[in-house]
C-alpha cells in the first residue's frame, strides 16, 4: 500500500550528483509549474477545496504551497551565491498553508507566480558553472547544505506535490 502523504516516495539525496544528474534536476524544476497547471486543470472550486488525503492540504493550499516554498528556495540560491555560507531562515509551512490566502484565494496567481518563479529560477541555475552547486548554506534544522542539496530537494517537491493532486485525481474519478 502506497503511503499518500509520499506518492512519489520520500526524498533521498544523492550525496554526489554528475552534470548529467544535475541537469536532469534543472528539468525537473523547469516542468514543475507545467505539471501542478496539468494537474488542477479542469477541477471545479469543491474539487479544489478537496483534501488530498485525510488531514491533509486541500488541493489550493497545495498550489499555494509550492510557490511560497519554491520562493524561499530560490532566494536561498541567490544568498548562496552572493554570500559566505549565509544562514537561512527557514519558515512554517504548515502555518503558511493556513493563512487566509492559502486557505481561500484563487490558484490561478499561484500558478502564474510559480510559472515566472521558475523562468528566472531555472535561467540562474542553468548559468552556473559545477562549482557553484557547491555553494554552502547554514541550514538550522538541517546543517550545512549546498546547491547540489537544494536542486535535488526541489526536483523532488514539484513532482511530489503534483502528485498529490494527480493521486486524488485518480482517487476520485476526476
Amino acid at each position: 500500500m502506497t503511503d499518500n502523504r509520499y506518492p512519489i516516495g520520500k526524498f533521498e539525496r544523492t550525496e554526489t550528483i554528475s552534470d548529467s544528474q544535475r541537469k536532469e534536476c534543472i528539468q525537473q524544476i523547469s516542468e514543475a509549474p507545467s505539471r501542478i497547471r496539468a494537474a488542477v486543470q479542469g477541477l471545479t472550486e469543491a474539487q479544489i477545496n478537496t483534501p488530498y488525503r485525510d488531514g491533509g492540504w486541500t488541493v489550493r493550499q497545495v498550489v499555494h504551497h509550492v510557490p511560497d516554498s519554491h520562493m524561499n528556495a530560490y532566494v536561498r540560491c541567490r544568498l548562496a551565491l552572493t554570500e559566505d555560507s549565509p544562514t537561512i531562515k527557514p519558515y512554517n509551512e504548515a502555518r503558511w498553508a493556513e493563512l487566509h490566502d492559502a486557505r481561500t484565494a484563487p490558484i490561478e496567481p499561484s500558478l502564474t507566480l510559480l510559472e515566472s518563479l521558475h523562468t528566472r529560477w531555472v535561467d540562474l541555475l542553468k548559468s552556473l558553472r559545477t562549482s557553484d552547486f557547491k555553494r554552502p548554506l547554514q541550514h538550522p534544522e538541517h546543517g550545512i547544505i549546498d546547491l547540489d542539496f537544494l536542486v535535488q530537494l526541489y526536483a523532488w517537491h514539484g513532482r511530489h506535490h503534483a502528485a498529490h493532486i494527480t493521486s486524488l485525481r485518480r482517487l476520485k474519478g476526476w
